[in-house]
């Protein structure tokens, strides 16, 4: 699961560190760990960080691997994004 969240935060074209309080990641990120979000409305969501249909079909992909989760495990997502955000490393950006 640590790698398919890797995966998904080099897929986009980011232009600011987890970190820094970079709105549009945690957005994607909420939007990606959010099971109530179907890949349609998560495709269509993050439209303006798709420049092509290989980049949809792997969000896709990644999206659908976060709907395969039961809620404990989207929970500890979570909580290692917010331990990342928090961490002393991130907060020196």
């Amino acid at each position: 699961m640590k790698l398919v969240v890797v995966l998904m935060l080099s897929a986009l074209p980011l232009s600011c560190y987890a970190g820094s309080g970079c709105e549009s990641l945690e957005e994607v990120i909420n939007k990606t760990i959010d099971p109530t979000e179907s890949k349609t409305e998560y495709i269509k969501d993050l439209q303006r960080f798709i420049p092509s249909e290989f980049t949809a079909n792997a969000l896709k992909k990644i999206k659908q691997c976060f709907l395969d989760q039961d809620e404990e495990t989207l929970n500890n997502v979570m909580e290692m994004m917010a331990a990342i955000y928090n961490s002393r490393q991130c907060a020196s950006y």
